[in-house]
């Protein structure tokens, strides 16, 4: 691609397929570059250093987060809605948590600053304080990102291993001795069978909503 041609658009297209494909400490100026076929220079002309062009990916994945979000449905609705999107803005681009960890100040990045302003709209009305907002906010982020990072393979392709991993780890866990983990045995009877990779999800999700409702329900 020549130089004059290069678009921000084309160049956070790039650097966010780099970033999902290899993850966000993949993505440098001279590896963008060469993907883009243009000098290092020419990426300067629409981001100045790597920590701009991670906040120009966070916004690009972030942008849609607070796009279902009614400010006149039930605080419970919404916020379900803001988790959820999250979840899904990480699974469509497993590489956000790292793109998010790589930018300095996240507060530069609009559709962040949308989504904690729409999370504390949500949590003050339902009763929390101010501090209490911010802190279950991120308590909620953190919980999205551990969620992703801890789903489940689901893949029967022999090709790629994972069930080869999943039948492994039952044997291990059927060989333990029963009398003393009777339940871990008893898992490791259905541990090889490929994971309802949805049901993981809407369950987790369900997990961190119950506990700030439950929170919240408690304070009348």
């Amino acid at each position: 691609m020549a130089a004059d041609k290069l678009t921000r658009d084309a160049v956070i297209d790039q650097a966010m397929a780099l970033a999902d494909e290899e993850g966000a400490d993949a993505v440098t100026v001279r590896r963008l570059a060469a993907r883009l076929g243009v000098t290092p220079m020419a990426l300067y002309w629409h981001f100045k250093n790597k920590e701009e062009l991670m906040a120009g990916l966070a916004e690009h994945v972030l942008t849609g987060v607070t796009a279902g979000y009614a400010a006149g449905d039930p605080w419970r609705k919404r916020l379900r809605l803001l988790v959820e999107a999250v979840v899904h803005a990480m699974r469509e681009h497993p590489s956000l948590p790292g793109i998010l960890a790589a930018v300095g100040d996240k507060h530069c990045v609009d559709s962040f600053n949308r989504a904690t302003e729409a999370a504390l709209d949500v949590l003050t009305e339902a009763g929390f304080t101010l501090s209490e907002s911010f802190h279950i906010s991120s308590y909620l982020l953190n919980g999205a990102i551990a969620l992703v990072n801890g789903r489940p393979e689901c893949s029967a392709d022999p090709e790629d291993g994972a069930a080869e991993r999943r039948r492994q780890r039952a044997l291990r866990l059927e060989a333990m001795p029963r009398d003393r983990f009777p339940h871990v045995v008893e898992y490791g009877a259905i541990a090889a069978a490929p994971p309802d990779v949805e049901h993981y999800f809407a369950f987790g999700v369900d997990l961190l909503l119950r506990g700030v409702e439950g929170l919240a329900a408690d304070r009348g």
